[in-house]
């Protein structure tokens, strides 16, 4: 593609590194959305700290990849952008929700029939909320993935 002007190529390769490096770095996190039912502060406060480094690191990941995508459709990537934000608010709400977890473990019993209209209702929220996580997670990543082979691929050989 001999027609993109060299400092595009340049900058878009040092933006494609760096997204790689953090790409690498979100790989060896590898956060799993699914729901143990254990009900221990220390296994809480855990998940919750794994979360946030795997929100971290995922976030810079997104923004690096909106980096990316700026440099060649400004439209394209405020969509993505929206994106980002939509999966920011619903990690926010999933550290809150784990956060109450946290503060009473024994949320998470499925089998106590003593349980709380509120305990169930917690309980239903932190699957929920790590769905549609993981849902806007899979579709962010689908987007820039095709975004990538429709507009950078070309750029970046």
């Amino acid at each position: 593609m001999s027609d993109v002007p060299e400092n595009l190529k340049k900058t878009a390769k040092v933006y494609s590194e760096k997204l790689a490096k953090l790409g690498k770095e979100l790989g060896e996190i590898q956060f799993s959305y699914k729901i143990e039912k254990k009900p221990s502060k220390e296994y809480w406060q855990k998940r919750i700290d794994n979360f946030k480094k795997y929100n971290e690191i995922g976030m810079k990941y997104y923004n690096q990849a909106y980096s990316l995508m700026k440099l060649v459709n400004k439209e394209e990537s405020q969509i993505f952008l929206l994106s980002t934000s939509k999966f920011r608010q619903l990690a926010l709400t999933l550290i809150e929700i784990m956060e109450k977890i946290k503060e009473n473990p024994s949320i998470v019993d499925s089998k106590d029939k003593q349980q709380s209209q509120w305990s169930r209702e917690i309980r239903d929220q932190v699957t929920e909320h790590g769905n549609k996580c993981l849902r806007i997670e899979m579709d962010i990543n689908t987007s820039f993935r095709e975004f990538y082979d429709k507009n950078l691929k070309k750029i970046l050989e």
